[in-house]
């Protein structure tokens, strides 16, 4: 697989070695210089597969033989190892539970898959790979329940003081081990910001083997497209193939990945891209102007991103022409309290609790089905994370509606490992050169 730069073409880099960079020198995020289409047998005939199989049929269109195809097989049976099933809340309308992973949430798909690859590409005696990563929610807990005790690693996980909710600062504060945590005194824009000046910094890089986990990694993009072919092979089991997808996005490496899957093959009518008040892209598939704002809180915290990475991605796939990505994806944006009302609308009508991201998605759903009115289609819109990571979120009636998983209450019995730290690059810095090896 070679990939090439989304900031200049020409410079291209094989896949283990984008696997360790996470981001090219100048700044841009890695793609596939092809992308490759499935077989159209194997894509009609979807609901014959299992989710490990579909996923390895995926995975091998798209690496070649950067993997082996039975190291392959063996590395996506071990990381894929759970569900992502559909749940019908009517005829038309489905919700793909993407949260039965170790974390409860979907980033376990990314996380696994990407720390096993880069198990696999290790070598002994190799200088110790750093995992910087920046969390806005999930994506901490699920990189750190995927790192932890993977050999000569070790993952520092960056998230925003005060805007994360108990459970999710617990799943990433709580490990020990190979795993840190840093609790900055700011917005996740800001922890990302870190990141980022991180991998440009020249003695770092000359000191520290450094290396992203956030969906900037194109390791974490691929297995995202997996549960994609997966939502149709459960909609084909149902006699149902016209599907439109509502996906919860923040920085929108969750629908990059659908957009990914739709262009090597899978047969999608259209996405929607639901966004709370951070609106950049429904903002620029208005008007045009791509311009980004400091993150807001609101309940949905995994989609408070105000300068969405992934942005780009989506643009070199449609080659930079707006008007044929708008006419791909649909933006909405919704408040907090539309929120809270959707979380409250989708348990008395369907007695089914969603988190507040989920809620938004389904409330794109609404909003297009007025617009957009059909009776042949399928909607399935994504439910990124289990409701009890949000626990103040809900009334006390929908609370005791949520089965808490037996992980979650060993994690309240935890102690809450993090450093503080200002928003500040040069002690950023600093922390991660003196760090001793794990």
């Amino acid at each position: 697989m070679k990939l090439y730069s989304t900031n200049n073409h020409d410079l291209r880099m094989d896949f283990q070695s984008a696997v360790f960079n996470s981001m090219p020198e100048d700044k841009g995020l890695y793609m596939p210089v092809t992308i490759p289409v499935l077989d159209p047998e194997f894509i009609a005939h979807l609901d014959r597969y299992t989710l490990p199989e579909i996923a390895y049929e995926v995975a091998f269109a798209l690496l070649g033989d950067d993997i082996p195809a039975a190291d392959l097989k063996a590395i996506i049976t071990d990381a894929i190892n759970f569900e992502a099933p559909l749940h019908p809340l009517d005829e038309q309308t489905y919700v793909l539970e993407l949260f039965h992973g170790p974390s409860l949430a979907f980033k376990d798909f990314g996380a696994r898959l990407m720390s096993r690859i880069m198990a696999y590409f290790l070598k002994d005696g190799e200088q110790l790979l750093d995992v910087l990563v920046a969390t806005s929610g999930d994506t901490g807990g699920a990189v750190a329940l995927g790192f932890l005790g993977v050999a000569n690693t070790r993952v520092t996980i960056l998230y925003p003081k005060g805007k994360v909710s108990e459970i999710q600062e617990l799943q990433l504060c709580s490990n020990g081990q190979n795993i840190r945590a840093i609790e900055i005194d700011g917005t996740f824009d800001d922890c990302q910001h870190l990141v980022k000046q991180a991998f440009a910094d020249e003695e770092l890089k000359s000191k520290r083997r450094l290396t992203s986990a956030n969906s900037i990694n194109i390791a974490r993009l691929i297995p995202q497209t997996f549960y994609y072919f997966n939502a149709l092979a459960q909609l084909f089991r149902k006699g149902k193939r016209s599907v439109v997808f509502a996906v919860p996005s923040g920085n929108f490496g969750n629908i990059a990945a659908g957009l990914l899957a739709y262009r090597m093959g899978l047969p999608v009518k259209q996405f929607i891209a639901a966004t709370n008040a951070n609106d950049t892209v429904p903002r620029f598939l208005e008007t045009g102007v791509y311009e980004t704002r400091a993150s807001v809180q609101t309940y949905a915290n995994a989609m408070d991103v105000g300068a969405p990475s992934n942005w780009v991605r989506i643009m070199a796939m449609f080659k930079e022409d707006r008007a044929a990505v708008k006419e791909m994806v649909k933006g909405y944006r919704y408040s907090d309290g539309e929120t809270v009302q959707a979380i409250n609308d989708i348990f008395k009508r369907f007695n089914y609790v969603a988190c507040p991201h989920t809620a938004i998605a389904w409330l794109a759903v609404q909003e297009y089905q007025q617009q957009y009115p059909s009776a042949d289609d399928s909607f399935v819109f994504l439910s990124t994370a289990h409701a009890c990571k949000f626990p103040d979120i809900f009334s006390e009636e929908l609370a005791a509606q949520i089965t808490v998983p037996a992980q979650v209450e060993e994690l309240k019995k935890k102690e809450k490992l993090a450093t503080a730290m200002k928003v500040d690059f040069e002690s950023f810095k600093t922390f991660l050169l003196a760090a001793d090896r794990v």
